[in-house]
């Protein structure tokens, strides 16, 4: 078995039939008379046998470091850069004389050579127990979203994002490369989510987009369509429907999607027809989402849930804001009221108060359209108590179409609408997402 020398270096090692063993000593003997020359102390100067192997295979970057440039000059009377180069220059009869036969040394270390790049690739590996404990995070996150502070929601999820990140700089074993991009796209789509609670819509389509990424890269079917969706309704809210439509639609053919993932996707649809101004094509979502029910769920929507979810009580209340769309005032009460019912129906400490704010605010919209001015006031009331930190933007647009109905004919100059529209300013002014981003008058999903 013949090969040809990789560099200049090893066509003399071989030409002169030397062992590692033996080059060791001849470099050895080299470093020590060159000090001797220079009037220096004697050298101690040693090569090592993977350092010998990699000068005589070509795999060095730049230059030795020092004596070994001297040393092997001294040695082979050539510079260092032609040692370490392919020996091109020569005529072909004399390189191919020093081919020889490989010998059992050279088996030998090219056996090491391989189990270290293998021990290296196992040690570019983390603990499984440090992945489980970023899924734990995430799940506990993402089931606390709606009752956690929107800023603390944010902060602990770019945490969490950047640990994802960390880690799949730090493995190589595809198992855990897996479950760290997974991470990473939940992470980012509860950043996408809260950054658009807080008013910044360039921010959240960023991160629905990277989310949508990292499913894209591991073939994760709910975390795309879920990445997707986000960005169908970030469409609308931008002045987009037809985009969203298209986008809800290319969400809708991922695979390994539950009644959770289709139902939310559906509730979307109708909104982006809703802002079309297609009745039959809204209302037909409406209806579609809610007679889902195949039995079929998803890891992320059903098994995690939280902010990934879509339970009955959302359902109801993003409906109510299509039928708005619509100018349906009795559609969009029905289902206000339906998911007020729902929310009421849960223990206190686990409504989640962003979707019950507005439930209420398109409980008043819709008795607005019917010029109930007391209704209005009375589904409203709940509203103002809310913490300015929890009145995202979803609840802000609302609050706006409020205050700009307010301002129509029917109620222009009567008491109680003046009123009632100061108490929207100072809701809208003392709220943190407004001062994050201004706000459009499109209803979008909260």
């Amino acid at each position: 078995m013949r090969e040809r020398a990789r560099t200049l270096l090893q066509l003399l090692v071989w030409e002169r039939g030397w062992t590692y063993d033996r080059f060791k000593q001849e470099y050895q003997k080299a470093a020590r008379e060159l000090a001797a020359a220079a009037g220096e102390p004697p050298s101690t100067a040693t090569v090592e046998e993977q350092t010998f192997r990699r000068w005589t295979a070509g795999r060095v970057k730049g230059l030795p470091n020092h004596p070994a440039p001297a040393v092997l000059e001294y040695m082979f009377g050539y510079t260092v850069r032609d040692l370490l180069s392919p020996p091109n220059d020569l005529p072909p009869d004399v390189a191919g004389k020093y081919a020889p036969t490989i010998n059992e040394s050279d088996l030998a270390m090219t056996a090491r050579d391989a189990a270290a790049h293998a021990g290296d690739a196992a040690s570019l590996s983390v603990p499984d127990m440090t992945l489980d404990q970023l899924d734990d995070d995430i799940v506990a996150l993402a089931r606390g979203y709606s009752r956690t502070s929107p800023v603390e929601v944010y902060r602990r999820s770019k945490e969490l994002l950047d640990i994802a990140q960390s880690m799949l700089e730090r493995t190589q074993v595809p198992r855990q490369r897996e479950r760290g991009y997974l991470a990473a796209g939940q992470s980012a789509a509860i950043l996408s989510a809260i950054s658009f609670d807080l008013g910044s819509l360039p921010a959240a389509v960023s991160l629905s987009r990277t989310a949508a990424l990292y499913g894209q890269v591991i073939e994760h079917g709910p975390l795309q369509a879920y990445a997707h969706g986000a960005l169908a309704f970030l469409a609308f809210w931008g002045g987009r429907p037809a985009e969203a439509v298209r986008l809800v639609r290319t969400a809708q053919q991922f695979g390994g999607l539950g009644d959770t993932a289709m139902t939310r996707l559906l509730v979307i649809e109708g909104r982006a027809y809703g802002h079309l101004g297609n009745h039959v094509a809204a209302e037909r979502a409406v209806r579609s989402a809610l007679d889902r029910s195949t039995g079929t769920r998803d890891e992320l929507h059903d098994d995690i849930g939280g902010e990934f979810g879509f339970p009955s009580d959302r359902v109801a209340m993003s409906n109510a804001t299509t039928y708005l769309l619509l100018g349906d005032a009795d559609g969009a009460e029905d289902a206000a009221e339906s998911a007020l019912r729902l929310l009421d129906a849960e223990p206190e400490d686990q409504r989640p108060l962003l979707i019950s704010t507005q439930a209420h605010v398109d409980l008043a919209r819709a008795r607005l359209l019917r010029g109930e001015l007391d209704g209005v006031q009375a589904a409203l009331e709940p509203t103002f108590s809310v913490p300015t930190e929890w009145r995202g933007a979803g609840t802000l647009e609302r609050m706006a179409a409020i205050r700009g109905g307010l301002s129509q004919a029917d109620f222009r100059g009567a008491p109680e609408a003046i009123q009632l529209g100061e108490r929207i300013e100072d809701f809208t002014r003392e709220a943190s997402a407004n001062r994050l981003g201004a706000t459009t008058p499109l209803a979008i999903e909260g």
